[in-house]
């Protein structure tokens, strides 16, 4: 079997609003086409017209080779070798952030011919099922451009989970730092009252995560809020510092009531072990396109279990990357929950509409799936509805 083209799409909701703190509005879909007829499926949350560019560009000499031209005319069944043909070849243009999402939505479609051409689907390559079924989380992001707006929106969407049969569920709680929702600027007394009126409104046995998205820029003013929110039983506080600030997170570590979870925007398992050794997470959450794909994901998986730390995948996009989190947490025993975005609860239309099989909640789990490679099917329409360039 040979890779005889690589399709790319970049899609975008036409009614997107800049000032919403959602990168579930626009994607880019990588089709890898073989000559047998089997097709394999990709998608990374990252800026798509630089990730297209990114996987089309020619290169020019062997430290920055195309990554489209080094698949072509190769055997897709063999993921881990080319991740590895991928970053060496584009050393000088890759190794981190773009480079690596463009590979991994790469990645993600190669995992998916490689268990279309075996029959199985593809938490079988990556070890088989460590567990009889897999754990969402629903990631619910509110609406509202006021406090108490915000505040009503999450909860509601907080009781509306419960009732779709969720067991647990991420409060997006982003009303501060540089990257708040709908250009909320609020205090930390706004975040613990918006955290305690979830918990009174889901109840004591739905377990809770709460996200901040790098609000504060000092260690000690986050734990002194982190203190305030232990009476809330939270299963892990997300990302409460900037990305870069290890030492930061490594006291948060030391000092706090409450797991730190940290890892959406970490590429490449290198990153990781700054990001678990020197920050000392207790949640490592690879999102399976920026990481580098599942091979990669799968490699960040092993290194947080020879730490004790658990896997808590990443994801706010569609269908493709739900199931990709889904097959890496079926193999991943330390892994007892993925991010799941309802497609019920999401003003995106990309991810109510991309895709058309995907992978449905019974009794809050989903069970493992059964169909060959990542197991979901694109939509045809939706694809053409909200495709802006394409090649």
């Amino acid at each position: 079997m040979k890779i005889t083209r690589i399709e790319t799409h970049v899609l975008l909701d036409p009614g997107y609003d800049a000032a919403a703190c959602s990168s579930a509005q626009d994607d880019l879909v990588v089709i890898i086409h073989t000559d047998e007829g089997i097709t394999g499926i990709g998608e990374v949350d990252t800026n798509p017209w630089v990730a297209q560019a990114m996987i089309h560009a020619p290169g020019t000499h062997v430290l920055g080779l195309g990554l489209e031209e080094m698949l072509l005319g190769q055997d897709p069944r063999n993921p881990e070798a080319l991740w590895d043909k991928l970053y060496e070849g584009s050393y000088m243009t890759g190794r981190r952030g773009l480079g690596i999402c463009a590979i991994g939505a790469l990645d993600m479609a190669l995992w998916d011919i490689r268990g279309k051409a075996l029959g199985l689907p593809c938490y079988q390559l990556l070890g088989g099922a460590r567990k009889p079924d897999i754990t969402p989380y629903a990631s619910l992001l509110p609406t509202g451009h006021t406090a108490a707006e915000y505040k009503e929106s999450l909860v509601n969407k907080a009781k509306e989970a419960k009732s779709l049969g969720f067991t647990a569920g991420k409060m997006e709680v982003c009303v501060k730092g540089p990257y708040t929702h709908n250009g909320l600027h609020e205090s930390d007394d706004t975040i613990v009252d918006i955290v305690a009126a979830c918990r009174a409104a889901v109840g004591p046995e739905f377990v809770m995560m709460v996200d901040v998205c790098y609000c504060w820029t000092n260690a000690k003013q986050a734990l002194r809020v982190l203190n305030q929110l232990e009476p809330y039983d939270i299963f892990f506080l997300e990302t409460p510092l900037p990305l870069d600030d290890l030492d930061g997170y490594a006291f948060l570590h030391d000092h706090s009531p409450i797991r730190i979870a940290a890892g959406e925007l970490q590429n490449t398992r290198f990153e990781f072990l700054d990001l678990m050794d020197r920050g000392k997470v207790d949640v490592a959450q690879p999102d399976v396109g920026r990481v580098g794909g599942l091979t990669e994901a799968r490699r960040v998986c092993d290194l947080a279990a020879d730490r004790g730390r658990l896997i808590v995948p990443h994801c706010w996009k569609t269908g493709i990357g739900i199931a990709a989190s889904a097959h890496l947490s079926a193999a991943t025993a330390h892994c007892p929950y993925i991010e799941f975005l309802p497609a019920q609860l999401s003003e995106a239309p990309l991810r109510r509409e991309l895709v058309i099989d995907e992978l449905q909640l019974v009794n809050g789990r989903v069970p493992l799936p059964q169909k060959p490679g990542l197991g979901i099917e694109l939509n045809p329409d939706a694809l053409a509805k909200y495709r802006v360039a394409t090649r």
